[in-house]
């Protein structure tokens, strides 16, 4: 349970340097760990360690049990209907580059065009270039406004028939611009347009409703939640999860493999091909509940 003096809880801000103790202001870029995250990872590796999903033994079953509750405690924290509707990932970078992959590949062409706004981050604007090069889609891109917030009525404007997918950040990890995302999620499907969250910089502070917001895609990464580096979520509709191909060929991806053909693994695992961030994953799980504990609204409020 957090203590009433929740810096406390943060042993690297006991450091000092220049005579004081650490002040950081860079939680945009990654957000330090309460000693609860800390000590859940040396819990694992010191007396839990094992791969997952592959054992009979002790040890690997109950790795594969911790693992998987993460999932359904990632699944309550952004009310996604399904467990499997959570896809683990390296973080935001590569949910990003996942969905422009696969989406990509399988939906998008010459004519096609792709949504995003001024206020993205690399991670949002990169992969749709590379995608867009790949496949002869059009990459757009809406202004922002002198306050940096986005400008509605030129979003609405890039809309048509031929906008195939919409990307965006629910929060700058630059401005703090928080993005009307309800109002774009609805405008864009309009137009029959799947959408991306771009969720990183949200997760700590705002309440994200999957269902509320029938968004397709939404991403966040574990480091920007007190959590470790190396592990994220990516959220998608099902409907949709199920129709895109495989990102990644490997280990855990599959359900059979013969030299002639590949079969692949129902959801989640289609997605998460090889021996995941076990350890990241489940100390996602103590952040989450740390999260929780505080709870949302307070954080909000503060």
């Amino acid at each position: 349970m957090p203590t009433p003096n929740i810096r406390d809880e943060f042993p690297i801000l006991d450091h000092v340097q220049n005579g004081k103790k650490l002040v950081y202001l860079d939680n945009t870029a990654t957000t330090h760990k309460p000693l609860c995250v800390i000590d859940r990872i040396t819990e694992f590796y010191t007396h839990e360690n094992a791969t997952v999903h592959r054992g009979v033994y002790g040890l690997s079953q109950v790795a594969t049990d911790n693992c998987e509750a993460v999932r359904t405690i990632a699944k309550d924290f952004i009310n996604a209907m399904r467990d499997e509707e959570i896809i683990f990932v390296k973080g935001t970078t590569e949910a990003m580059n996942l969905i422009a992959k696969t989406y990509g590949k399988a939906n998008l062409t010459k004519g096609s065009e792709i949504l995003i706004t001024e206020m993205e981050h690399h991670a949002n604007i990169v992969p749709w270039q590379q995608i867009a090069e790949d496949t002869g889609a059009t990459l757009k891109v809406c202004p922002i406004n002198d306050k940096g917030e986005l400008i509605v009525e030129s979003f609405k404007s890039l809309l048509n028939e031929n906008t195939k997918i919409v990307s965006f950040t629910h929060v700058s990890n630059v401005l703090g611009t928080i993005n009307p995302i309800d109002r774009i999620i609805s405008e864009a499907h309009k137009y029959g347009a799947v959408v991306l969250v771009d969720g990183a910089q949200a997760s700590s502070h705002l309440k994200a409703d999957m269902q509320k917001l029938n968004v397709d895609f939404y991403t966040t990464s574990a480091h920007k939640l007190c959590g470790p580096t190396g592990i994220g979520m990516l959220y998608g509709k099902k409907e949709w999860l199920e129709k895109l191909p495989p990102y990644q060929g490997g280990g855990e991806m599959i359900a059979t493999v013969s030299f002639d053909k590949t079969t692949y693994a129902d959801l989640p695992h289609k997605f998460e091909a090889g021996t995941p961030n076990i350890a990241g994953g489940i100390a996602l799980k103590t952040a989450i509940d740390w999260i929780n504990q505080i709870g949302l609204d307070n954080i909000v409020s503060y």
